[in-house]
């Protein structure tokens, strides 16, 4: 049997490249593009979008708002006031938007995410 060596196909990720593109990626965007995917996934699991109800899922929701809500908690020292704020207005409204959503509501300080931002009230 003789094997045939591995070629990368014209679709195929170079992983050597995307190395490279991530490394000159400043911390900062890192964090922000983090905290965008992780509002857009909480606002669709909200049912925020177009579709609503078809993709609402309030405990995946939950899960989301706390990961955001930690990671602008720990890196809002580190990517300045300029990005940190609306973020942190971002988070607010989907932890609002939690809430309303809920049949039966948290008491305040035990939504998704209060451990770090304190009770959210509308």
């Amino acid at each position: 049997m003789s094997e045939t060596p591995h070629t990368e196909s014209a679709d195929s990720p170079d992983f050597d490249d995307m190395t490279r593109d991530i490394a000159e990626v400043p911390a900062v965007e890192v964090i922000v593009t983090v905290a965008v995917n992780l509002m857009s996934a909480a606002a669709v699991k909200l049912g925020l979008t177009e579709d609503g109800e078809q993709h609402k899922d309030l405990d995946e929701a939950r899960k989301l708002v706390h990961a955001l809500a930690g990671l602008l908690d720990a890196g809002a020292t580190e990517i300045s006031s300029f990005h940190a704020a609306p973020l942190r207005d971002g988070l607010k409204s989907l932890q609002l938007a939690f809430r309303e959503a809920s049949l039966v509501p948290d008491e305040p300080g035990q939504g998704p995410g209060e451990k770090y931002t304190g009770p959210v009230y509308g």
